[in-house]
Parts: structure tokens; sequence; C-alpha cells
């Protein structure tokens, strides 16, 4: 009696034992079920996030090689304008500046009717040219006023009826004799000549330098005869004789073309 009491004694401790196993090995695989849907959670978030970012790139790839390749300048545009209808970026303009550059000198200058190439927009927008336009042009210098007196010529009361004064040759003094000769001559043409010349005064001096009745030049007194020492105080008979040589020798001409005789 007493093994059978020690028998059941012992049966029923280890009942309990291995009940205890049991739940621990169910805990461990709920534990890890529990674990495997969190991570299989994690991963399907994961590949749904990946999958929106490669639609907004795709959709963001598309918007972009959608853009027209052209563009006709239009009244009122600007770069700056155009970029921001493209690009919606009005600051990407110098995109558009260097990929028309072959056609646009200034940025600031594009006219109607241009047809600009449009880019796709890259993702680092190009630096702005130096210069947006023309340089001014330098301002004038000021225009400094004189102060120096303007002087004015005085103006002469009277009217002047000769250019230039009239400068009289000084006579030469001539023999007593020859001072006091007049002559009008013996012949119509001698008298003519002697009347429009000298009006008879043999020693008379022009301002000119020409001599006597018949207003002989010096070089003509003695291309005629007469001697160069006497041209100046001749007596009438030389100089009837100098004229006289000159008529012979055809020089009528001397005083017919300007005194009409």
């Amino acid at each position: 009696m007493v093994g059978l009491a020690a028998a059941l004694s012992l049966s029923a401790q280890a009942a309990p034992a291995g009940a205890a196993t049991d739940s621990a090995t169910a805990h461990h695989a709920v534990a890890a079920v529990h674990t495997d849907s969190s991570s299989a959670r994690l991963m399907s978030v994961a590949r749904n996030a990946a999958a929106h970012e490669a639609h907004v790139a795709h959709e963001a790839h598309v918007a972009k090689t959608a853009l027209p390749t052209q563009y006709t300048v239009r009244s009122g545009d600007s770069l700056a304008a155009i970029s921001q209808r493209f690009y919606h970026n009005p600051d990407a303009w110098p995109v558009l500046y260097w990929a028309n550059h072959h056609q646009i000198h200034w940025a600031n200058e594009i006219e109607i009717g241009q047809v600009l190439n449009v880019p796709v927009e890259p993702a680092q927008i190009p630096n702005a040219p130096a210069l947006l336009g023309p340089p001014a042009a330098p301002a004038p210098a000021p225009v400094q006023a004189s102060t120096a007196p303007v002087q004015t010529a005085p103006v002469q009361s009277y009217v002047q009826t000769q250019a230039a004064p009239v400068q009289t040759a000084p006579v030469q003094a001539a023999p007593k004799a020859a001072a006091a000769a007049t002559y009008s001559g013996s012949g119509s043409f001698q008298s003519c000549v002697i009347a429009r010349e000298s009006g008879g005064n043999s020693q008379v001096m022009n301002a000119s330098g020409h001599y006597g009745l018949y207003q002989f030049s010096a070089s003509t007194w003695a291309a005629y005869g007469g001697s160069p020492s006497s041209f100046g105080n001749a007596s009438v008979a030389q100089q009837n004789q100098v004229f006289n040589n000159a008529i012979a020798a055809g020089g009528q001409s001397n005083w017919s073309a300007y005194d009409g005789c």
C-alpha cells in the first residue's frame, strides 16, 4: 500500500511540470507569429514608399520631357516670364539665355517673333551673364560757360569810300623848265592819249609809278629807248621821242585798249 501511494504521489507531481512546458512552448510560438506579422507590415510600407517615390519621379520626368522644344516670343515677354511659364521658376531664366545665346545678345532685350529653344530644366541653374543689357552711354561733360569778356570791334560812324588809302609816290623834282612844261600833242591819237593819261602835265607821276605825258612805266620807257636816268624828270621832247618810238614799233595798243583813242 505504501508503494502504491508513493507512485501516485510521483505521478501527481510530474503532471504539472509537463503542463508548464507546453504553455511556454505555446507562448514562444505566439511571439514568433507576432514578430513575423510586424516584419511583413514594415516591408509592405517600405515597398509602398519606394513605389510612390518612383511614381513621383516618373511623373516629374514626364512633365519635363513634355515641355515644348520651342517658344515664339510675344509682346510683354521676358526671359524671366517665359521661365516662370515653363519651369515655374522665374530665376531659371539663364537656362533660356544660354540655350539661345546665338540669337540673344543681351538678356534684357528679346524681340517679338524670336523663336527660342526651351530645353529641359537642368538640376543646376547656370550663372547669369555679367551684363544684362548694353552699358549706359557716359553722361556728356558739363558745358562750362566762358568767363572771358566778349570784345566787339568799335562801330565806325563813317562810310569808307576806298578799301585802302591810296599811297602816292613822291614827285621827283625836275628842272624848272620841265616842271612848267605842258603839252597837248600834235596829232589826234597823240592828243587823245595825253588828255586821257596826264591831262597835259609832263611831270605827273601816279601812285603805280607811271610817269609823264603818256604815263610810261619804267620798263616801257626803257624798252622804247628812254634813258632810265631821265625817267621821272624827262623833257617834253624826250617823252615825245619815246612815244614816237613806241608808235613806230607798233605799240599803239599800249594806250588804245585803255584810253579809247
